[in-house]
């Protein structure tokens, strides 16, 4: 099933509250919420006091995405704030089963990430307990950035792997997905999409139904 997990990382914080309504009134069931550390990625995010705020108001699957060095160190707390799914980088932890492990105790979904030049075969070893597989088009850090369309080969790899293995193993994508290259991704395999500044910037509501009549394709 395609999903579109609209990135808060691109919206208005003077209204974020009324911004996230106007996603799920929408009709998106997904929130993508990138923590930053300044050490993974050079910039700084939000962290667990904006997830539990939100939290408090929203019924939308809390997508978290950490960008932060050794994540096992805040798993159980973001859980607690009302994380759905963490996804971690595999370049950021030390022991990667472990931390995935951690994160099923939590109650939550697993998720890894890989930075665009980090390979597939970082993944082979617990492809058998990750939910869902989180291939970065960008480098990580800043949002608005060009989607790498050498990224394009790695999200058909993957989901031929993962036909292969017989799993329900999500693939998401983030970075670069708009009008122009949402298809491109569609096509080669993925089925969540993360878009911030394609949803926040202009009429929020049309920019996800955009997103919902590709989807409708596949």
């Amino acid at each position: 099933m395609h999903q579109l997990s609209t990135s808060i990382l691109a919206a208005d914080f003077n209204k974020l509250g009324e911004q996230i309504k106007e996603v799920e009134k929408a009709g998106c069931q997904w929130l993508h919420i990138d923590v930053m550390d300044g050490m993974f990625v050079p910039s700084i995010s939000m962290g667990m006091p904006v997830i539990a705020s939100i939290r408090k108001n929203s019924r939308l699957f809390f997508d978290v995405h950490l960008m932060v060095e050794n994540p096992e160190r805040y798993v159980e707390e973001f859980a607690r704030c009302g994380a759905d799914m963490i996804t971690v980088h595999v370049e950021a932890c030390n022991h990667l089963d472990r931390t995935i492990e951690l994160i099923h105790d939590s109650g939550a979904k697993a998720g890894v990430a890989l930075n665009p030049a980090t390979s597939l075969t970082t993944l082979d070893h617990v492809m058998d307990k990750v939910d869902m597989v989180l291939l970065m088009t960008v480098n990580p850090g800043f949002g608005g950035q060009k989607y790498i369309e050498s990224c394009t080969p790695k999200i058909r790899e993957l989901r031929r792997r993962i036909n292969n293995l017989e799993r329900e193993i999500d693939i998401e994508v983030d970075g670069g997905v708009n009008d122009a290259t949402i298809e491109t991704v569609l096509e080669a395999g993925a089925n969540i999409i993360v878009a911030g500044s394609a949803v926040f910037k202009g009429d929020i509501t049309k920019n996800i139904h955009m997103f919902q009549e590709r989807f409708s394709k596949y």
